[in-house]
């Protein structure tokens, strides 16, 4: 499959919460530019009405979506998305090549020992009950095998947008 630099519009990081989606958000922001839609940051303004049931979280994927479909120019989004229709359904709304989706697959344990807000430990129920990891994505990066500047790498080569090495 050929993807042109131009079209790409969204970079979307899906994976378990700490898997470490804000940390490359960040780091590939750094070197591509763009604007970052980050899961937390949405869910304390944008979703701050929604709550973690199926269909909230549904709702919010569906926001992210129509906002980064807004934004004109790269659109990084840090997001658990733990349904795969939610996720295909966003990358609906956008032409081919528009959309990568980067899985961010990262053990349980891992997340755990990353955890530096104590979600899970604080949490009586699983932080994602449900995790549906994408079947094909652009991208599949271990997250708890690779570092932070080899994921980064992985990303922006993918993107092909002239990232220095």
């Amino acid at each position: 499959m050929i993807v042109l630099k131009q079209f790409i519009k969204v970079i979307w990081l899906t994976g378990l919460p700490c898997s470490g989606k804000t940390t490359l958000a960040n780091r590939v922001q750094s070197r591509l530019g763009g604007q970052i839609l980050d899961g937390d940051e949405i869910r304390n303004g944008l979703c701050n009405d929604l709550g973690f049931s199926k269909r909230d979280r549904e709702e919010n994927i569906r926001r992210v979506g129509e906002v980064a479909r807004l934004i004109s120019g790269l659109v990084i989004v840090a997001l658990v998305s733990p349904y795969r229709q939610s996720r295909d359904a966003v990358r609906d709304k956008f032409e081919f090549g528009e959309f990568i989706e980067v899985w961010l697959d990262c053990s349980l344990e891992e997340c755990k020992r990353r955890d530096v807000k104590h979600m899970y430990a604080k949490s009586s129920k699983p932080l994602t009950p449900v995790y549906e990891p994408p079947v094909s994505p652009e991208l599949h990066l271990e997250t708890d095998v690779k570092c932070v500047d080899e994921c980064t790498d992985l990303i922006c080569a993918y993107v092909d947008i002239g990232c220095s090495y």
